[in-house]
Parts: C-alpha cells; sequence; structure tokens
C-alpha cells in the first residue's frame, strides 16, 4: 500500500488560493494544485489534513501531516520549528480597507486599527506602519481571513493587511478595496519537521521539477492570471538549505 502524501491547511474559502473543501469535486485553487502536482510527482495519493492555522506546523512535528503547504511564508521564527522547501510562490502583502476611506501610504494609518494574523510576515509588515494600532488575530479557527474581514466591515478594525493574491477576488466587492501594496516578495514554501530530512528533499526534488517542466508555471496561469509568475525560466537548480530565509526582491 502507497502511503499517502499528507499536507496541512486550514478548510476555509480564500480563492484563488483554495477553496472550501467539497464532497464532489474536492479541494480547488492554486495552493490545492500544486499539492496535487507534488503528490503525482512523487507517486502518492494525496490526503489534505484540514487544521485551524496555529496548529499545523504543530502537527507537522508531531508527525501527523508530512508538510505545511498553506500560506506559510518563510521566516526566521517559522524556521525555528520546520524546515522549508524551495518557494512554490511569491507575493507581495496589500492592505485592505473599507471601500470609500482615503487611507493610500502607511502613514495615513498612523491611530487607525490595522489587522494581520499573529506572528506572520502581514503582522511584522503592519508593525512597521508607524503610529498604527496593530490587532492581532490568532490562528485558533479555520476561518482567520473571514474573521478578519467581518472586523473590517463591522469597523472593529480600520484595515487588514494580508499577501495580494488572498485580496484578489475582492477587487470590486462593494464594501472593500485595497489602498496600497507593499512589494515585500514573500516566499512561501512547503514546511517539513526538521528530523524528516529525507521528506524535505524528496518535496523540495519534486517541486523542482514541476518548476522547471512548466507544470507549476500552468496552474499559475490557470488560478492567478493576474499575478506575474515568479520563476521564469527557472531551472531545478538546489533548493534552500535547511536554515535559510529565502529573501524576496527589492
Amino acid at each position: 500500500m502507497i502511503t499517502p502524501l499528507r499536507l496541512a491547511c486550514i478548510d476555509s474559502d480564500a480563492p484563488p488560493l483554495f477553496l472550501l473543501d467539497d464532497p464532489v469535486k474536492g479541494r480547488l485553487g492554486y495552493e490545492p494544485a500544486v499539492g496535487e502536482l507534488l503528490a503525482a510527482e512523487l507517486g502518492r495519493p494525496l490526503e489534505w489534513v484540514f487544521l485551524p492555522w496555529s496548529q499545523m506546523l504543530p502537527a507537522v512535528r508531531r508527525g501527523d501531516a508530512d508538510g505545511v503547504l498553506c500560506g506559510q511564508g518563510v521566516t526566521e521564527s517559522r524556521l525555528r520549528e520546520v524546515d522549508f522547501t524551495r518557494p512554490y510562490a511569491v507575493f507581495h502583502e496589500s492592505v485592505l480597507v473599507r471601500r470609500g476611506d482615503p487611507v493610500r501610504t502607511p502613514a495615513d494609518l498612523r491611530g487607525r486599527r490595522v489587522a494581520a494574523i499573529a506572528g506572520s510576515t502581514n503582522m511584522a509588515l503592519a508593525e512597521t506602519f508607524g503610529g498604527a494600532v496593530t490587532v492581532a488575530f490568532g490562528g485558533d479557527t479555520h476561518d482567520v481571513f473571514g474573521d478578519m474581514l467581518a472586523a473590517l466591515r463591522s469597523g472593529e478594525v480600520d484595515a487588514v493587511v494580508d499577501d495580494d493574491v488572498v485580496f484578489v477576488p475582492l477587487g470590486e466587492h462593494p464594501d472593500f478595496e485595497q489602498a496600497f501594496t507593499v512589494r515585500t516578495g514573500n516566499h512561501w514554501a512547503v514546511g517539513v519537521a526538521k528530523d524528516r530530512p529525507g521528506d524535505l528533499a524528496a518535496l523540495d526534488g519534486a517541486l523542482a521539477r514541476i518548476i522547471a517542466d512548466g507544470r507549476l508555471e500552468r496552474a499559475w496561469a490557470e488560478w492567478l492570471p493576474g499575478l506575474e509568475y515568479p520563476f521564469a525560466g527557472q531551472g531545478a537548480g538546489p533548493g534552500p538549505s535547511p536554515g535559510a530565509v529565502a529573501r524576496g526582491p527589492a
């Protein structure tokens, strides 16, 4: 019997990254497409392990999942918990406000309440906005993104910081609009337990091959057509060392 490739993620609606698991169609979106490609390349069936945001990395460290493929920007704090493959995406960060709000720069957020997921790259960026009051949202629910949008809509917070990709479907939303984008170039990768170097090498190698032969680019074009593909012309060179933080473009 072939062992499934178990990948941890939250089960929420955040297109085009991922949609809620469907009993007929399964999971759809860019990250599920990446997971399917990796599993196929490794010759293993894919199994999603659904967990709240804050429980994903601990689950991988316990061995309850083989990796986290769910919005994990490569950061120093996360590298203390897990090792990462080479990136499967590079995204920038945007600030979302209520439609009609005049905020257009970080300086406009002085004295305003700015939400982001606790411990995330988004929160690290929000903390650089001088005079802004950061509001951390915990990862103890399956839909922390929905929780932040609800808080923005109600006026509990004045802005939300997240990666630009998650705001793509909200372009014409009657309640929200993007205020500005910061080109942070966050690298997203698959997180793997530090005591499973074989799994890290296998996943990194599979990712290298689907980048080199164009399969990842086709998945990107299907789900993220409005965003620039970050790996054009990239071959299957060596991935990052386990302790390296991938740095984005200036």
